[in-house]
């Protein structure tokens, strides 16, 4: 059998909640290929969490949660062995700082250690439009090893809920970060 996989999530307050529920979501669901899970939410993440989805549901995902100044976080050094960060929503300020290597909190140290250890970082960023320093700061995550999948939908498979079109994204994210997951693929019949 495969290896489970450890697995951090970053939350940032970047707009974009639903992307987070369904991950969380789907996550729960891959369980069997899962050994652990950990989440820093930041602050402004559960208030956009709660203004666009106008709940709290994040406070019932069976997943350990850790605060962003926690630095005995496992995560927090390569000898845990997390194999996968993904930031999703990932912030244009947070991706700044992880592109220039400023650890300030334990997300930015979580993507340091993830990148260092030559693992896989994932961030779905969510900003429109970019400006040329979005983009340079893009350009050397993914110069790092880093993986910038934009939280853009896709509509082949014809989705009919917001959550069905937010899937169309965690999808990818969950195929990037190597977790087999039962998903609607281009050139497949409904």
């Amino acid at each position: 059998m495969k290896n489970k996989h450890k697995i951090v999530l970053g939350i940032t307050g970047a707009s974009g909640s639903i992307y987070a529920k369904v991950l969380l979501d789907k996550l729960i669901n891959l369980n069997d290929q899962i050994e652990e899970v950990g989440i820093i939410m930041s602050e402004n993440a559960k208030f956009v969490w709660r203004t666009e989805l106008n709940n709290s549901e994040f406070e019932k995902v069976p997943f350990k949660f850790y605060n962003k100044d926690d630095f005995k976080a496992p995560f927090a050094s390569g000898s845990a062995n997390y194999n996968t960060m993904i930031i999703c929503p990932c912030s244009m300020g947070t991706l700044g700082r992880i592109s220039t290597g400023i650890s300030n909190d334990l997300i930015t140290r979580s993507a340091d250690v993830i990148l260092k250890e030559r693992r896989q970082l994932i961030l779905v960023t969510r900003e429109t439009p970019l400006s040329l320093i979005h983009i340079n700061n893009m350009k050397k995550i993914t110069e790092s090893g880093g993986i910038i999948c934009p939280a853009s939908p896709s509509f082949y498979s014809n989705p009919n809920t917001f959550n069905q079109l937010a899937a169309t994204v965690i999808d990818r994210v969950i195929n990037l970060s190597g977790l087999t997951n039962n998903s609607y693929s281009w050139g497949e019949t409904q």
